[in-house]
């Protein structure tokens, strides 16, 4: 089973930045989908983006032009980099690996990634 560990997370003021990473225990991000979620205080885990094995990438509404999605595939990392952060944008970052390879349907539903990470804290102040 892959393992997955995020880092980067932090207390920042709105309109700074961050970068998290995602390092995989194993080859992985070549052959499957990747994507971040977060999930605030009393509310679902969303989704966030996602980088397809293709190298695709999708975003929620709400980050498009300030967060961007990549990958190494040499490193088998993935990262998120957030810019223009906002209070907003605070919660448990997670990444995640889709269930199945060369796969991409609905790559915004939580309940079809099988792998995911402990969650890195993110927390924009005002």
């Amino acid at each position: 089973q892959v393992q997955l560990v995020e880092s980067g997370g932090g207390l920042v003021q709105a309109g700074g930045s961050l970068r998290l990473s995602c390092a995989a225990s194993e080859h992985t991000v070549s052959f499957y989908t990747m994507g971040w979620f977060r999930q605030s205080p009393g509310k679902e885990r969303e989704f966030v983006a996602a980088c397809t094995w293709s190298g695709d990438t999708y975003y929620t509404e709400s980050v498009k032009g300030r967060f961007t999605i990549s990958r190494d595939k040499a490193k088998n990392m993935v990262y998120l980099q957030m810019l223009s952060l906002k209070p907003e944008d605070t919660g448990v970052y997670y990444c995640a690996r889709y269930a199945r390879a060369y796969e991409t349907t609905a790559y915004d539903l939580a309940s079809l990634y099988d792998a995911w990470g402990q969650g890195t804290q993110v927390t924009v102040s005002s």
